[in-house]
């Protein structure tokens, strides 16, 4: 049959159209294509949303390890319920009939969950932690009968759990967002779109990348309260550029801005007035009145007063991350065991170096000792900044406290001050071919797997390296009470180093039983060092050498199972896994 009896019999529409199929280009297809604009605008949108759903999982993260002090759990546990709720809300986003809609309501309802989840997790648990007391005030109970088991338990234990709750809401609203924007792209091109998924995860994936730098560089800094409206008001900004911009395709597009506004009136008063707002519900988490608190890149910082009457000077409290720090009613307990007997049993004492102590209470007793120089070298300069130079915003009378009570130590001109990582700093030391007469490390418990590190015996080796033949180290070893295993790995992790190692202990009312662990390199133990004193080479109006020597003596029975616990190799957890499991069951021992 020839082609012009083909033609002759086909539709004349199907004519038609081979004919402006024919001259028309062939690269050019039948179908509307989406405009570079729009393609543009939907992939910066996708970009922006990535980089919000990357913050909001560490604002939340964050927000639950530095108030509830559960940091080394947090962000695991928020990231991989989020991923998981993400994945359900792909899923789920095949429900929705228009995507159009369905993107400005998502995002209209991110911003609104996203600005508010915080202040009202601190409001729960704040209002759970002081229902208890609210309860015996009114009903006259005295203070060691606080109401705080059937519901009220139930309440505070739900309450830790929000965070996690506000994550998985988050992220099956967050998981929507590439289904959506992929079937916007698709149905505005009105055919199949080459590489559409890859194109939209491209862009997912620098978004998240450039949300991760912006957190690290700028969020860390900033109240997280303030993070989370700004992180919020990213997504109410995108929302309201979709509305405008695909207005004829969304339903009900009125009542959509409508909402946007409202909503940004809501978070530019959480911007402002929410940091505010969320710090006294935070406070509310204190036994003692909070006086002054702070946020810096590495933790959140609180300053508790508790006034005692009769002429006697208030109690001070340090809080990281919720966990006491130290209190100024018996500091000097845990400081006089973790300096004094270090400088007594060294050799010598006219170089030594501090790891941690930023807050200056122990450099005021090494001080003491008359030492030509003293480095100091701990991570948060900020925190160096508040016992150094503490600024104007911090309370006169807090100030005057925290410089007296550390000696204005940190002013001290032998003092060489370094702010860095300790387990890459000393390397620096080394590198210089420094050498110290005493070496004491006051770092926080092993509670994170970052802090492990410092805890390890690779570190240990370190120090080893910056300690004189003839000098002394002394490392703080967490409860031996509540914590044996931890104690007694952290004593043989340092003996795996090559020091000679001894471990003591003494009651710090505010932390219960705690204990040192103490390592010589060459030389009798410092125990025997210790021991053939006469008397304490320092005048001390607290500490005694009979205090000192009595502080080795442990129960028979304490290292019985001594070779069964393992030392803190380097890369292998070992240390915080025996400090987490100790510290989690003696928690769930005191729910009963």
């Amino acid at each position: 049959m020839s082609d012009t009896l083909l033609e002759a019999q086909q539709p004349q529409s199907a004519q038609e159209a081979l004919k402006q199929s024919a001259a028309a280009p062939s690269s050019v297809p039948l179908t509307k294509r989406i405009t570079w604009f729009d393609d543009a605008l939907l992939l910066g949108i996708m970009a922006l949303l990535a980089g919000c759903g990357l913050i909001y999982e560490y604002l939340l993260s964050h927000y639950a390890g530095r108030i509830l002090g559960a940091l080394e759990a947090a962000i695991y546990t928020m990231i991989g319920l989020m991923i998981v709720s993400m994945g359900i809300g792909a899923f789920a986003a095949r429900k929705i009939k228009c995507a159009f809609t369905g993107f400005a309501i998502l995002e209209l309802s991110v911003a609104l969950c996203g600005s508010f989840a915080i202040i009202i997790t601190a409001a729960v648990i704040g209002f759970g932690q002081q229902l208890p007391l609210a309860i015996a005030n009114t009903l006259g109970l005295p203070p060691d009968q606080l109401p705080n088991g059937g519901f009220i338990a139930s309440l505070q234990t739900l309450s830790e759990y929000l965070p996690y709750l506000w994550g998985v809401l988050l992220g099956l609203m967050i998981g929507m967002e590439i289904p959506l924007i992929a079937r916007v792209r698709q149905s505005l091109s009105e055919a199949h779109l080459l590489h559409n998924a890859g194109t939209i995860y491209g862009a997912d994936y620098i978004g998240a990348g450039i949300g991760a730098a912006i957190w690290v560089f700028f969020m860390l800094a900033i109240d997280i309260q303030l993070a989370a409206a700004l992180t919020a008001s990213v997504n109410l900004i995108a929302g309201a550029i979709f509305i405008w911009r695909f207005w004829h395709n969304i339903n009900h597009a009125k009542w959509l801005l409508v909402g946007h506004i409202i909503a940004s009136v809501c978070i530019g008063l959480l911007a402002t007035k929410g940091p505010q707002w969320e710090q006294h519900f935070n406070n509310l988490l204190y036994k003692d009145k909070v006086v002054y608190a702070k946020s810096t890149r590495f933790q959140q910082l609180t300053f508790t007063e508790r006034l005692r009457g009769n002429g006697l000077a208030p109690v001070y409290n340090l809080y990281i991350n919720g966990r006491l720090q130290f209190s100024s009613s018996d500091e000097h307990i845990y400081h006089q065991f973790l300096v004094h007997p270090t400088l007594a049993s060294s050799a010598r004492h006219d170089k030594v170096l501090i790891i941690g102590g930023g807050d200056g209470l122990g450099l005021k007793l090494v001080l003491d000792w008359d030492p030509k120089s003293v480095t100091l070298m701990d991570l948060d300069k900020d925190l160096v900044s508040l016992f150094k130079s503490p600024p104007e915003d911090m309370p006169g009378f807090l100030s005057k406290a925290m410089l007296t009570l550390n000696g204005n130590s940190l002013n001290d001109p032998r003092l060489t001050l370094i702010n860095d990582d300790a387990f890459n700093g000393v390397d620096t030391l080394i590198a210089d071919g420094q050498h110290f007469d005493a070496i004491i490390v006051d770092l926080p418990d092993p509670s994170h797997p970052d802090l492990n590190k410092l805890y390890s015996d690779l570190f240990y080796r370190k120090l080893n390296e910056l300690l004189s033949a003839d000098g002394i180290i002394t490392v703080q070893s967490t409860s031996p009470y509540h914590a044996p295993k931890a104690f007694i790995s952290i004593g043989k992790t340092l003996a795996s180093a090559g020091f000679n190692v001894d471990q003591f202990h003494h009651n710090v009312p505010s932390f219960g039983e705690w204990g040192w662990s103490i390592g010589s390199k060459q030389g009798l133990s410092p125990k025997n060092r210790l021991a053939s004193l006469s008397q304490l080479p320092i005048k001390s109006d607290w500490l005694t050498l009979g205090l000192v020597n009595g502080a080795f003596e442990f129960p028979g029975n304490y290292y019985a199972e001594q070779q069964d616990v393992k030392i803190n190799e380097i890369g292998s957890l070992q240390l915080y896994h025996y400090h987490l499991a100790a510290w989690s069951e003696n928690e769930a021992m005191n729910l009963f």
